[in-house]
């Protein structure tokens, strides 16, 4: 048979040949070869399986135990190294002050005022000379971030100085801070803190009178004002509120906080929810009390009174909460002589003022978002806030009159 007989009978039998179309399960079965065959190459083999493991760089390292002490000591040691070396990379004095000239240098005129300013054009060439610790600073970003209205498209030399100046400063805080991570974990711990801000004081020119025997005092009212707001109060007061002198305050003894007008109901909530030792508060407890109070504005003291208020646990404050703790304030102006108000009058101006999403519950976001949340707080826990609330149109009106003396004079 010619050549001619076999390519009419490979042209007559399409599926045959070196040309016939595959069928989809050959396809298939070629496609899981080609897989099988390149997989078990990068794999290194299946039998390999375990060898090819080991080439897998070690991303987790456990945690000395206590009774490791050669491995404790390297990890310290290596932690030190570290946050050394990070320490190394911050521009020093010597490298600020040639920045500052470098910059003075390039300046782009005219000055504003006394302020001299720079273009992108010399921002870019004093980053060049600046050295590669700088890097980081001359970038399009920060340039435009600085950027504002000059005609001229430049910035301030003095406003990117400080920027810089801001940012190593902030690097080298947390530098200091977690040489004091003795755990190496990424956070401190309330006293690791402590031992912070307690070497700290000698440094710190405000707190050179302050007598060694109140360090302690300073130093749990700091850390306890960063932990309450993150997840100097009146150490004095809380002296004189202790009568009994034993470091503690009982009911008794915090009822005279501040101007003295706060209901028992709300008290014997405060000593209800929060940490006591034999029904009495000791500092720490008394520091969240006071922040508390002093910053009813903010989310994080919101929602220590929030907690409080809550008294059925609910999740919200509903009529007969509201009503709980008003009674008090009803109590107290009978005490003092004054006429007490209606609760369903206060009922109505507090759900007005918060406009909560449920018309017959407010919860602790409704009135972070109301923005009233410290108006309504005080009208409930202080009969002294609560009449400031109600006479607020008198006073202002009296503050007012007081104004015009003053200028007649």
């Amino acid at each position: 048979m010619d050549w001619k007989e076999v390519l009419r009978r490979r042209l007559a039998t399409p599926n045959s040949g070196p040309n016939r179309k595959k069928s989809e399960q050959e396809l298939k079965d070629e496609e899981m070869d080609l897989f099988t065959k390149y997989y078990s190459k990068w794999k290194g083999g299946r039998k390999n399986t375990n060898e090819f493991y080991k080439t897998i760089p070690r991303f987790y390292y456990r945690l000395p135990a206590e009774d490791e002490v050669l491995l404790q000591k390297l990890r310290e040691e290596s932690r030190a190294v570290f946050l050394q070396r990070k320490s190394r990379e911050l521009l020093d004095n010597e490298e600020l002050q040639n920045l500052w000239f470098l910059l003075d240098k390039h300046q782009t005129p005219p000055m504003i005022g006394e302020e001299a300013m720079i273009n992108y054009e010399n921002f870019l060439k004093v980053g060049e000379k600046a050295g590669p610790k700088c890097k980081q600073f001359f970038t399009a970003k920060v340039f435009a971030k600085l950027l504002h209205t000059d005609s001229y498209g430049r910035i301030s030399i003095m406003q990117f100085f400080n920027y810089v100046m801001r940012k190593v400063w902030l690097h080298q805080t947390r530098i200091g801070l977690s040489l004091y991570d003795v755990a190496g974990q990424g956070y401190l711990r309330e006293s690791d803190l402590e031992n912070y801000i307690l070497e700290l004081i000698p440094t710190l020119p405000q707190l050179d009178g302050l007598e060694k025997s109140f360090y302690s005092f300073y130093v749990c009212t700091a850390v306890r004002k960063f932990f309450f707001f993150l997840d100097p109060l009146r150490t004095g007061q809380y002296l004189n509120l202790d009568k009994d002198h034993n470091g503690m305050l009982s009911k008794e003894e915090l009822s005279r906080y501040g101007t003295a007008t706060m209901t028992n109901v709300f008290l014997d909530r405060v000593f209800q929810e929060c940490l006591t030792y034999d029904g009495e508060m000791d500092y720490k407890t008394y520091l969240d009390f006071v922040l508390a109070l002093e910053n009813r504005k903010e989310p994080a003291a919101l929602q220590y009174i929030f907690k409080l208020l809550d008294i059925e646990n609910k999740g919200y404050l509903n009529v007969f909460s509201l009503n709980y703790f008003f009674r008090a304030i009803q109590e107290l102006m009978k005490i003092h002589g004054q006429d007490p108000v209606s609760f369903q009058d206060v009922k109505d101006e507090i759900f007005d003022m918060v406009k909560p999403k449920d018309p017959l519950k407010i919860s602790l976001q409704d009135l972070i978002n109301s923005n009233q949340g410290d108006t309504v707080t005080t009208i409930l826990i202080d009969l002294n806030g609560f009449w400031t609330y109600e006479n607020r149109e008198a006073l202002v009106a009296n503050d007012n009159e007081n104004s015009a003396d003053l200028d007649d004079t």
